[in-house]
């Protein structure tokens, strides 16, 4: 049980869980999935129900709110493209070097994979077609801006994508292998920003947290390791390029 503040009065709110369908979560997490409607308007009806007056909300944090929420949009149409990548005929060589793992088109979608192509522009070109703005996407790790101020060009480019989500599934970044045999680095994870810090997220965790229920969750390595292990019925979450930290274990 755990109590969510509105307003400085705390709200009791027992965690509960669906031995049915899987589902578990608050007061809070019910009228979102029920309402379809995000965190802070799901806090504002609670405080309205109840009578509570919210203070009012801070320009800049609401600033930062929207910016989230353009970076989250931005990250989960940069996977879905992915995803298309990887099945076209420039994925070939990606799909080569999954199924030489193990991992079949069933697994690509279930563990969010995916390939960007060996292109400067072509996840740019792509998203800013779709109404992305170049500045939000350079926010949200996708792509780089060079020093001089030229055009901002692709962050992952010829390489095997997989998506990072964070603790409430939302794809946060990306972890991608090099298919070039003297590619460096071999791994590139993307960088830290206002949804992402490698510090605190973990490979998998939301999905482990749900498989785990009174098992460990172990540790492992790469993402191909998590995957398998999964595969095999454990759960398992896999640190970002840090070494495992002690908000990663809390």
């Amino acid at each position: 049980m755990w109590r969510a503040v509105i307003c400085g009065r705390a709200v009791r709110s027992t965690m509960k869980h669906c031995f049915g369908c899987g589902v578990h979560g608050n007061a809070i997490d019910f009228v979102i999935a029920i309402e379809n409607v995000p965190f802070p308007e799901a806090v504002e009806r609670m405080a309205r129900d109840l009578g509570l007056a919210l203070p009012e909300r801070d320009p800049d944090a609401e600033a930062k709110d929207d910016l989230a929420k353009r970076m989250t949009d931005a990250l989960t149409a940069a996977g879905a493209a992915y995803s298309q990548a990887l099945r076209g005929s420039d994925g070939a060589k990606a799909r080569a070097y999954l199924q030489k793992r193990g991992l079949g088109e069933e697994d690509w979608a279930r563990f969010g994979i995916g390939y960007a192509p060996n292109s400067r522009t072509w996840l740019r070109d792509k998203l800013t077609q779709g109404g992305h703005a170049s500045a939000d996407l350079v926010e949200a790790g996708l792509l780089k801006a060079p020093d001089d101020g030229a055009a901002a060009f692709d962050f992952y480019r010829g390489r095997v994508m997989f998506a990072i989500e964070d603790a409430r599934g939302r794809v946060v970044s990306f972890g991608a292998r090099t298919l070039d045999p003297d590619g460096q680095p071999k791994y590139l994870n993307g960088p830290d920003s206002l949804v992402f810090n490698k510090s605190r997220n973990l490979y998998r965790y939301a999905h482990a947290r749900v498989a785990a229920k009174d098992k460990p969750i172990l540790v492992a390595e790469g993402y191909v390791d998590v995957i398998a292990l999964e595969r095999a019925g454990f759960a398992a979450v896999a640190p970002l390029g840090t070494a495992l930290t002690e908000d990663q274990l809390v």
